[in-house]
């Protein structure tokens, strides 16, 4: 496919209407510059020719990230990025061209921010292999990627595809847009801001090299996001693949695996995406079902939600975005995920 003129199809009319719509259907809070997702429209109405003028001309500057943490259950916290809406929209406009090109490119068992897969389909994936004798399990945790991807080895990967310059541009200048953190404004010299509308694309295109090297090595794996488990069928060799994985990752991709988190184990001592692994003697096979870590996390949400001061329906509490829809349907219905 030719890449060499992508900037013309990232601002079509039909490509930038559907950015917008995706856009305000997120919602999402404020930038630095204040501005709600509910202006933009009118924002877009004034100054959307001088944008789609900026961006040919290589002349479009992004607004720092305003940087927001969120509290974890361990202590510790995540840190987002909030572009500004108009940021938002161009990063939108710019992955929707994109995410088509990079989709032949990128590997099946890979699930994270992919149109029409999820983490339901990672675990069922999981749970064939492992069914298949591969029960030994190397689960490799990746410290702060997103805070940690390099630019210049990025910006190389997507040279090999990418050929439009001003596309290349505008990627860049997004990765060094800088974030503000109470007000004080900070250089991005390494990273890509967890909560950009690019940031996905530019995750998986990066770990995208760690999957064909897992090819390559005839490894059975499911990645999801930065969340990556091979299973392999003996101990000794799931040891193996952890040294070997974990010297590639850091000394190919210059990434960082954190070793206090990172195991071999069993399947019934991993965590993987809110599910558990045990055996059922009866059946003679592995099956998943919501970790109880999971399952306790759920329910103090819920608790906290269905208080008797707040007299709302559980369907209505159902729709509340701090509610994944896992988690509803194993509330509502009453049942246990892949056990049947």
């Amino acid at each position: 496919m030719d890449t060499s003129s992508l900037m013309e199809q990232i601002l079509s009319k039909e490509n930038l209407n559907t950015a917008y719509l995706q856009v305000v259907r997120n919602k999402g809070a404020e930038g630095v510059d204040g501005m709600k997702y509910t202006q933009l429209k009118e924002h877009l109405e004034r100054n959307g020719e001088i944008i789609k003028e900026q961006l040919r001309r290589r002349k479009y500057k992004p607004q720092p990230v305003r940087r927001v943490e969120i509290p974890k259950s361990d202590g510790v916290v995540r840190k987002l990025g909030v572009p500004t809406v108009t940021d938002r929209f161009v990063q939108q406009a710019v992955a929707q061209v994109l995410t088509p090109i990079y989709k032949e490119q990128f590997h099946d068992q890979s699930y994270g921010f992919r149109p029409n897969r999820c983490a339901q389909q990672a675990i069922i994936t999981a749970l064939d292999m492992m069914n298949d004798g591969n029960d030994w399990i190397v689960d490799i945790d990746l410290e702060k990627f997103f805070d940690t991807v390099n630019h210049d080895k990025l910006m190389t990967l997507i040279g090999r595809t990418i050929k439009d310059g001003d596309v290349i541009s505008i990627i860049r200048k997004f990765l060094v847009s800088g974030i503000m953190v109470d007000d004080e404004y900070k250089e991005t010299v390494i990273g890509t801001p967890q909560g950009g509308n690019l940031s996905p694309l530019l995750a998986n295109v990066m770990l995208n090299e760690l999957d064909k090297e897992m090819e390559q090595r005839g490894l059975n794996f499911v990645r999801y996001a930065d969340d990556c488990i091979i299973m392999v069928g003996s101990e000794m060799s799931a040891k193996r693949v952890m040294r070997n994985l974990t010297k590639f990752i850091e000394e190919k991709l210059g990434l960082k695996v954190n070793m206090t988190k990172s195991k071999v184990d069993r399947p019934s001592g991993l965590k993987y995406l809110g599910f558990g692994f045990y055996f059922d003697s009866k059946a003679h096979q592995y099956k998943a079902k919501p970790h109880a870590k999971s399952v306790a996390k759920f329910k103090a949400r819920m608790k906290q939600l269905t208080c008797r001061s707040w007299g709302n329906s559980l369907y209505f509490i159902c729709s509340k975005k701090s509610v994944k829809k896992k988690w509803l349907r194993w509330l509502i219905n009453r049942q246990t995920w892949f056990k049947s």
